[in-house]
């Protein structure tokens, strides 16, 4: 059986083709409930079995779960599709065992063809896989080429014999297109965790397949927002611009840290030791001891789930309000800041412009002009963002502007393609 598989930077969906234009989409137990969006992170735990010291994994609903209820944490690994471009994080150090990073991508992707086949009742063998135009980090198209083939690699560790890729907003399309009885030339926007992504198509029931006319892509999305959040909201209050005494001379906090703390899915790497015995001694000296207290804290209990959440459930209210409260709260960490919509549309001015950039630049290229396009179809987390809504109903007209299935568009759509 053939799937069709949209590996996301947060989120993964998988769905397969059931009829000319209908799918069927896998769905995965949280809970008491079941969900079509299967967390893209790996939660890792030191066990004994047997008297011999081994290394088990949990992805998606069930890793989160194991997280939350140990008591003793072990490691949790998110967005671990950013670094596929990184040519320079080759393997990471887990417990003593260095792993590559193709096989931790594999563990999330062999849960997902293993659910996928326990709801479809058949083996699977291939998929259709959603790739971003440009992946994050890359510069390059050589570095592009590196990341898919990394991504294929991981596939193919997960037991995949036939893997195709398809970029994630023409995958968008296919699915829109479904949805048409009649033609129509149309620009798809696909904002996920990592990456946003543009096609221009003609798509409708007159045509064999979706024609491609253009395709543009950004490394930024959904975590660049998040980033924009942490910078400005909580590293404030976890000592980020604080000084520290340091032999009479005043010095400023490490910035480095903070960094990673922006980039929730390299929190983890900060729990060393070496890194944590710097904190503790700059803690000791610091003017505002219990910021960096609150920062250890953060990182010696690996909260970065909990952190993320906290900046969606923040992202979120502020998509439905113009004014919303960020809470976080846990041991040492008690956090409670007002923001507005218009600091956190003044935080991402810079993604703004680049978006609107991306755009224009896709238009030109392929040589159409704003009225020759009949509808806009948006999809992912981030299109949810009112600025990000805005851009699109400012050049296209708000009349023009479609959305629906946000976060298993893509999914749909590779079922239909494959």
């Amino acid at each position: 059986m053939q799937i069709g598989l949209d590996f996301g930077t947060t989120n993964s969906s998988v769905a397969r083709r059931i009829g000319p234009a209908k799918v069927e989409l896998a769905r995965f137990p949280i809970g008491n409930a079941l969900t079509e969006s299967f967390r893209s992170l790996l939660y890792l735990e030191r066990l004994r079995e047997a008297g011999r010291a081994t290394i088990k994994s949990w992805s998606g609903p069930v890793g989160i779960e194991r997280y939350l209820e140990a008591e003793e944490k072990g490691r949790l690994i998110q967005s671990l599709k950013s670094f596929l471009s990184s040519r320079s994080l080759l393997t990471t150090e887990i417990f003593g065992r260095h792993f590559k990073l193709e096989d931790l991508i594999a563990n999330i992707l062999r849960d997902l063809r293993r659910q996928a086949e326990k709801q479809f009742g058949a083996p699977v063998r291939g998929a259709t896989v959603g790739r971003p135009v440009v992946f994050v980090g890359a510069e390059t198209a050589e570095d592009n080429l590196y990341a898919s083939e990394r991504l294929k690699l991981s596939f193919e560790k997960a037991g995949f014999e036939q893997v195709f890729f398809e970029y994630e907003p023409v995958a968008a399309a296919y699915h829109y297109e479904s949805t048409l009885d009649h033609d129509e030339q149309i620009l798809i926007g696909d904002f996920g965790g990592g990456t946003s992504d543009f096609s221009l198509l003609q798509v409708g029931p007159s045509r064999s397949h979706a024609g491609v006319i253009g395709t543009e892509g950004l490394p930024l999305a959904g975590d660049a927002f998040d980033a924009k959040i942490v910078r400005h909201l909580v590293s404030p209050a976890l000592g980020a611009g604080s000084l520290l005494n340091s032999a009479g001379k005043l010095l400023p906090a490490p910035n480095w840290v903070y960094f990673k703390v922006e980039r929730w899915h390299h929190l983890s790497f900060l729990k060393s030791r070496e890194t944590l015995n710097m904190l503790r001694s700059v803690k000791a000296q610091a003017l505002e001891p219990e910021k960096i207290g609150a920062l250890l804290y953060l990182i010696q209990h690996d909260l970065g789930y909990q952190l993320h959440r906290a900046v969606q459930d923040v992202k979120i209210g502020l998509s439905h309000r113009e004014k919303e409260v960020f809470r976080f709260e846990d041991g040492d960490i008690s956090l409670e800041i007002p923001i507005s919509r218009s600091e956190f549309e003044s935080w991402i001015s810079e993604e703004l412009a680049a978006i609107e950039q991306s755009i224009a630049a896709l238009l030109a290229k392929a040589g159409i002009h704003t009225k020759d396009i009949d509808m806009v179809f948006l999809t992912g987390g981030s299109s949810f963002v009112p600025a990000v809504r805005r851009i699109f109903e400012v050049r296209f007209g708000s009349h023009k502007i479609r959305t629906g299935d946000e976060f298993t568009s893509v999914a749909r759509g590779l079922a239909l393609r494959g």
